[in-house]
């Protein structure tokens, strides 16, 4: 019974003393930096931090000493989107992103305590710079980032309403703004140093957006009127242009054909008066060729003639007919 006992009391022993050696000992990642806290005062530390203790195995009085770890790496915040009205008292959504770590842990403990609450004063002060910044500038500062001209080609089609307006920051420069203007305190308040901040998204609110499609389709219809009217000039420019030359091109042909029908007849005159000149028989039978012509185009089946025996015709008749033995 005695030796049962014993063996119990041993065993307690050893799971009190496995306790107390777990409890004292504790390891510092690389990752980390740590301080260690004794009732609520920081007694050691911040180990792995800048120029202190570097990190590995490390002890500390077991139930009186507490470890408190926080990140050495880079840590996000991601600011929840918010409706900001800008210097031209147009509405926007903004969705916000930035990088912070800190620098000072035992600062961060005994303002923030924890990376929680460190999230919410980044939340408090970064979205309220960030909507500073953005009502104190006009929406083209908010929304652009670099200049850029209109891509219309050899077509001056928009109005200087609607071109794209210049702009004296734009949104990079805008979130340096935030990130000079809320660093400095955030360091010095409670041990984070800001890294970046910059405008995740930005958005036009339900209203600024329906305003915006009405223009565009507006701006683009005048565009294709534009082209449209363009086009038909060009096609009435081509029409004329075809009907002018049409008209040259016939007008030169009827041309060229009264002058080779004119050197025609002038060559048919000549023929005929040099026939005519020949001798009297080729005169006298030129007049009958010309007579036999001319009844020809003047007179029909139907046509009835009376000649008397002295006429021409009867005469070229008779000499024409065969003579009675």
């Amino acid at each position: 019974m005695f030796k049962q006992f014993t063996s119990v009391f041993i065993g307690i022993l050893l799971f009190i003393v496995f306790l107390l050696v777990s409890s004292s000992v504790y390891i510092v990642d690389e990752t980390k930096q740590v301080f260690v806290t004794q009732f609520g005062k920081i007694i050691r530390g911040p180990i792995n931090g800048p120029g202190k203790e570097e990190a590995g195995l490390k002890f500390r009085y077991p139930f009186i000493n507490e470890v408190h770890a926080f990140e050495k790496r880079y840590l996000e915040w991601d600011g929840a989107p918010n409706q900001v009205t800008t210097k031209d008292k147009l509405f926007v959504f903004i969705d916000t992103y930035a990088r912070w770590r800190i620098v000072d842990a035992k600062l961060f403990f005994e303002k923030v305590r924890n990376e929680s609450g460190a999230q919410s004063r980044l939340d408090d002060i970064l979205d309220g710079e960030a909507r500073i910044v953005v009502a104190a500038n006009d929406l083209v500062e908010v929304i652009r980032s670099r200049q850029r001209e209109a891509v219309i080609p050899e077509a001056n089609v928009l109005d200087d309403e609607s071109q794209l307006k210049p702009f004296n920051q734009g949104r990079s420069a805008l979130a340096q703004q935030v990130l000079d203007n809320a660093g400095p305190n955030l360091k010095e308040e409670f041990g984070i140093e800001l890294l970046d901040f910059r405008f995740k998204r930005i958005n036009y609110s339900q209203e600024v957006r329906l305003k915006i499609f009405e223009r565009m389709i507006s701006e683009r219809s005048r565009i294709a009127s534009k082209f449209r009217s363009e086009g038909d000039g060009e096609a009435a420019k081509i029409l004329g242009t075809q009907q002018r030359e049409l008209k040259t091109i016939t007008s030169g042909a009827y041309l060229e054909q009264q002058q080779i029908k004119g050197k025609a007849d002038a060559e048919a005159v000549k023929i005929y008066a040099d026939a005519f000149n020949q001798s009297a028989e080729s005169r006298e039978f030129y007049e009958f060729l010309k007579t036999m012509e001319t009844f020809e185009n003047t007179l029909s089946k139907e046509d009835t003639l009376i000649f008397s025996t002295d006429s021409d015709f009867f005469r070229y008749l008779k000499q024409s007919s065969p003579a009675k033995e």
